[in-house]
């Protein structure tokens, strides 16, 4: 059974041009931030798709926060689109390559860091839980680094392809079920509460008790003395 996996940000990069005007850009795109000093790229905020993007004076373009390729590519095109009309040289149709996809993942059910610590080798795993909740597991392939925590949540960093995060996440719990480390489902409060539905409801009858005796009927044919 393939695990449940969600992206929750691509990164991305490209190169529009050979050399960026990020003044003249700041005054074009609505609400572009631009603050040298501080920072040397322009950021750019996009509303739909919910993204973010970044523009150095080298041409170099980096897109964050999409959730898939798609949102990636439609970014960078909208942006593009804009720079262009203020009259810039622009590649409309960059070479995008993906830096870096976060996705989370859950086994499923409570798990023992300790015990995971020592199953996958402290060679290969990092936890100090004085500093930091999770455990971290670093994979040689796929080369991701995958969180793991208490609740049996993941984390997955570091990958290029989604396939490479399904790979990591899959590998990870066959392991962990070899070591019999996964205990199984965790008991959730619906189920608790269709438990205590399927119970048999009371009819509203008292069982067991006779009913109370009726009181005697006067003789009708009997006169009083």
């Amino acid at each position: 059974m393939l695990a449940r996996i969600r992206i929750e940000n691509v990164v991305a990069s490209t190169s529009l041009a050979e050399v960026l005007d990020l003044q003249s850009i700041a005054l074009t795109l609505d609400g572009a931030e631009y603050e040298p000093e501080q920072f040397p790229g322009l950021i750019y905020r996009l509303k739909q798709p919910k993204t973010a993007i970044l523009l150095f004076r080298s041409g170099k373009v980096v897109c964050t926060g999409g959730k898939s390729m798609h949102e990636v590519e439609e970014s960078i095109g909208l942006v593009a689109a804009q720079i262009k009309k203020s009259g810039e040289k622009i590649n409309m149709h960059p070479k995008i390559e993906v830096q870096n996809i976060v996705a989370t993942s859950d086994l499923g059910c409570e798990i023992n860091l300790n015990s995971i610590a020592i199953t996958l080798g402290l060679d290969r795993v990092e936890y100090e839980p004085e500093q930091f909740p999770g455990l971290v597991y670093r994979l040689e392939e796929p080369r991701v680094v995958l969180l793991l925590f208490g609740s049996g949540k993941m984390v997955c960093t570091g990958a290029r392809r989604p396939s490479d995060i399904q790979i990591a996440v899959q590998k990870t719990r066959k392991e962990l079920l070899g070591a019999g480390l996964l205990t199984g489902d965790r008991d959730r409060p619906e189920r608790a509460e269709n438990r205590t539905s399927s119970k048999p409801r009371p009819s509203g009858k008292t069982v067991g008790q006779p009913r109370p005796a009726s009181p005697p009927r006067s003789d009708p044919t009997a006169r009083s003395a």
